[in-house]
């Protein structure tokens, strides 16, 4: 028996043009089936077949549930589901299954949190869909079709989220006698699942059909690979009650205890904790991780393991300060603006051999604090297993230059990419696992100079195109069930769309994505003047966390706004030449003479004569690196305005500053300007954080809520745009430059892949090599 996941192109079910329209859905010949429509969420069901085969059999089955599903063959976890989407791009795996003749059983884990799920999780109608691509399986393991049973997980409860408040609701298990050996189809309590709705494909139907519409996933599976790093910092006995309030210190720490909760990380042999004990364990994984707990006991019935996490510890009670990283001593472990015990999941040992226990859904961070409790028996733990999780992002390009310090930052830029990768990109694993515009940019960016694989950009660039309402906006992030605008991140989604074209080049997908491009810019033509200005777009309009500006919203954010302007105006010229590559010109013509009233407009009402700078604002009391850098990239300053607009941005001493977000318009700019000497000092707060104790980039400078946020990782970008200095000059590296940016470096070498092959450079301040292959 084996099975493994596999990327298919197309439906297998597609509309067909032989039928009448409004039976041109695309149906399947399986159907949904659910436990009880009526179940009150959240809960947790199962879904289980049995069933014989005479002969040995191959074949592709296609599975999806409605929110998420774990599908076990014969008792072993062969994937999880579904790539997260929306209801008219419902996700489905395609599984290989290749079994002996002889019996055998599919069961399928399938959870339900409506109003509590992850906010990134949407969901239609509750259920569980299977359809195998053979037709003579359907009324043998089709949902709908085979004698497919049902019965709810009675022992999986659920525990508040707290700070994650993305993250939805976490794990409280007790296993029990009725659920026992459920993943084997065990147990009692099964009845037959209830038929619902056939499968269907599109939804171009002309009648609105209430249901998922289904589309093969698009994505590699999600690594699933066991944690073999960390160690126990601190062990020590503690009385019942919240640990929130206790710190660390080392004089209170049992190195006996510490050594072998270490060996049990590492699965070099079993835990015994006594009767009537209760052991409060921190566990440093040594690096960020996002990963499935999995514990696995003997005996110990009425006991409990409780498995909490966090990014880091705080340097004192109900604060957000965290100071180094690495340090643990006379700190606290809890959830942030709660003041209680830390974010993660419980387990309760039922006192029988080799009990395994999972929560639902991932957890992750750096530190993992682990409260054992015992009753009247002592309790065995013969395994901790922490199964890594995230999408296969690896990386496939190099760079290395004289510099130690890029050396020492590297790991911390691909890992933040990393840990922000899964189904989507999200801005952070711990506290939210939403996809913004504004960040994924950033890592699309990113992940064009780490590896070939566009499949995540691709989906990305999906997802925001699906997300628009009618007005013609996108959501700021998506997929979320709470919707949120950010008028300045639809403008960066257009620049998202017109890196594909210089980084990728593939029209055809282009092309699908410019109904959201100009509609996009038609939403913002209806809120522009006579002059071309954009004035006080509905949303909230966040540029960057700069400390001065509330909510990340500049000086003029609620009337005419010069940072917003000066964007538009940018991103229109970008506008213009997608809409020349796919052959619209018309619509160029139209964007570019737009782009061009702006920016008179801009001139007359936001430059200052006697700054020689952009204002942020009409009254011109406001200035900032950002205004500087979106007008010195734009390309449409005189000479005069360049040699004025750059002097201000390097000298002037009361500009807003742009945090670690915004900083990569700003490296780009200096890069442009020639001013490596003020990208190596901007770099800095990357340099930083080895000293920190970090593992990977923050937020926003400290105090930083989060210490896992991925638009850090852009000085990636820079290390093959702005230093190695290659740039497409035409879509798709069809042709290319190649200028190097070497500042006080004495060498700097690199390669990364591009559609035109794998671009490999050498440079020197008086020598550059490089080659295409």
């Amino acid at each position: 028996m084996s099975a493994k996941q596999v990327l298919i192109d197309e439906s297998p079910y597609p509309a067909s043009a032989s039928m009448p329209p409004w039976e041109n859905p695309g149906r399947w010949p399986a159907s949904w089936v659910h436990h009880d429509l009526d179940s009150v969420a959240p809960y947790v069901h199962a879904y289980r077949i049995k069933f014989n085969l005479a002969t040995e059999t191959t074949t592709l089955v296609h599975v999806t549930a409605d929110e998420r599903y774990a599908l076990y063959l014969d008792g072993e976890l062969i994937g999880r589901g579904s790539e997260r989407g929306d209801a008219y791009n419902w996700f489905f795996e395609s599984f290989e299954l290749s079994l002996a003749a002889g019996d055998h059983t599919l069961v399928a884990q399938v959870w339900r949190m409506d109003d509590k799920a992850p906010v990134a999780q949407m969901s239609v109608k509750p259920g569980f869909f299977l359809c195998p691509s053979h037709p003579e399986l359907l009324k043998v393991i089709g949902t709908g079709e085979a004698p497919w049973e049902a019965k709810r997980l009675s022992s999986f409860k659920f525990v508040d989220y707290l700070s994650a408040w993305g993250t939805g609701l976490k794990t409280d298990l007790a296993p029990n006698d009725i659920d026992h050996d459920w993943e084997q189809g065990s147990g009692s309590g099964w009845i037959a699942a209830h038929k619902g709705d056939h499968g269907l494909t599109s939804g171009d139907s002309p009648e609105f059909f209430h249901q998922q519409f289904l589309r093969p996933a698009t994505l590699l599976p999600q690594i699933n690979t066991r944690w073999m790093k960390g160690h126990a910092r601190h062990a020590q006995h503690v009385p019942a009650g919240p640990t929130a309030g206790l710190t660390f210190h080392a004089k209170e720490s049992d190195a006996t205890i510490c050594d072998d909760w270490t060996k049990l990380l590492h699965g070099d042999h079993a835990l015994r904790v006594a009767a009537h004990q209760r052991i409060r364990v921190l566990i440093d994984l040594d690096d960020y991780l996002c990963a499935y707990p999995q514990v696995i006991t003997k005996g110990g019935a009425g006991s409990s393991v409780r498995i909490h996490w966090e990014e880091a510890l705080y340097t004192a009670p109900k604060t957000t300060e965290k100071g180094n990283r690495n340090e643990i001593e006379g700190k606290y472990f809890y959830a942030v603006w709660h003041a209680k015990d830390g974010v993660g999941d419980i387990f309760h040992p039922d006192g029988r051999d080799r009990c395994s226990m999972m929560p639902l859904w991932w957890e992750c961070g750096r530190y993992v604090e682990i409260v054992v409790e015992t009753a009247d028996e002592p309790l065995t733990i013969e395994h901790l297993h922490l199964w890594e999780t995230r999408y296969p992002l690896e990386r496939e390009s190099s760079f290395e230059c004289s510099d130690h310090r890029f050396a020492e930052i590297d790991p911390l830029m691909l890992r933040v990419l990393q840990m922000c990768a899964h189904e989507t990109y999200f801005d952070c694993p711990f506290y939210e696992q939403l996809m913004y515009i504004g960040d994924t940019r950033l890592e699309v960016l990113a992940t064009y100079c780490t590896t070939a694989d566009d499949r995540l950009p691709r989906k990305a660039l999906k997802m925001f195109d699906a997300s628009r309402q009618p007005s013609g906006i996108s959501a700021s992030r998506y997929p979320s069930r709470i919707r949120q605008t950010i008028p300045p991140f639809s403008l960066w989604y257009i620049g998202m769309v017109h890196d594909f074209m210089m980084w990728r080049g593939d029209k055809a997908f282009v092309q699908t994505l410019m109904t959201g491009v100009r509609t996009i810019l038609d939403w913002y033509r209806s809120h522009a003047g006579s002059d071309g200005l954009v004035s006080a777009p509905p949303g909230w309009n966040f540029i960057d966390w700069v400390p001065e500006w509330k909510g990340g919203c500049p000086p003029g954010a609620n009337e005419t706004c010069g940072v917003l302007n000066l964007k538009l105006a940018w991103i229109l010229r970008q506008a213009a030449e997608l809409e020349t590559w796919v052959g619209e010109p018309e619509l160029a013509v139209r964007h570019l003479a737009w782009s061009v009233r702006v920016s008179e407009s801009l001139r007359e009402k936001f430059w200052s004569k006697e700054r020689g700078m952009f204002a942020d604002d009409l009254h011109h009391k406001s200035f900032s690196e950002h205004a500087q850098c979106l007008a010195l990239l734009a390309g449409w300053l005189r000479p005069s305005e360049v040699t004025a607009a750059t002097q201000g941005l390097l000298e002037a001493k009361d500009l807003h500053r742009a945090t670690i977000y915004f900083s990569y318009y700003l490296l780009e700019t200096y890069g442009k300007v020639g001013r490596m000497d003020r990208f190596m000092h901007r770099l800095q707060q990357w340099f930083d954080l080895p000293a920190l104790g970090m593992k990977t980039v923050l937020e926003h400078p400290e105090p930083s809520r989060s210490d896992c946020h991925a638009w850090g990782a852009h000085p990636l970008v820079h290390y093959y745009t702005t230093i190695l200095g290659v740039r497409p000059s035409e879509p798709g590296f069809a042709k290319y430059e190649v200028k190097p940016n070497l500042g006080a470096l004495q060498w700097a070498n690199g390669s990364f892949s591009t559609p035109r092959g794998r671009i490999t450079v050498k440079a020197t301040p008086t020598h550059v090599e490089h080659d295409i292959v």
